[in-house]
């Protein structure tokens, strides 16, 4: 009996500590600046189960100003204009949203990230970045 749950503790703490080692490595796609922003960045995709963290980092935006951004459909050429996923607002260059979305979905080649001039400036893209490998 000793020698089972010795195997079993032993089998336990091998696969919690193997854990961190066997997830995906976050995906990291640039942002280019649209519109004559100067506004470019990184977006960060980490997988949470089912459930991905997007993180974005944004340079060259605006202080203070809350810039909406969306997880999209289609391209930066060729965007839908309705959202797959709202993102938290950027602010002062940061984001950060858990989307209830697997990593492998958003990375089909399907999505694309969008950055917009503000809340009253919806219609001016500042900056995008397809979601690819």
């Amino acid at each position: 009996m000793r020698i089972h749950l010795a195997i079993a503790a032993a089998l336990a703490f091998a696969a919690t500590s193997l854990a961190p080692v066997l997830a995906a490595p976050p995906e990291k796609i640039g942002l280019m600046g649209l519109n004559n922003s100067g506004e470019v960045g990184i977006v960060t995709l980490a997988a949470r189960g089912n459930k991905t963290e997007v993180s974005l980092s944004v340079e060259g935006g605006p202080k203070g100003v809350a810039q909406p951004a969306h997880i999209h459909r289609g391209t930066c050429d060729n965007l839908n204009p309705m959202p797959a996923f709202p993102l938290h607002n950027v602010v002062n260059g940061r984001s950060n949203t858990l989307v209830n979305v697997p990593l492998s979905r958003l990375m089909s080649g399907s999505f694309a990230v969008n950055v917009h001039a503000s809340t009253k400036n919806l219609k001016r893209y500042v900056a995008c970045g397809e979601l690819v490998h």
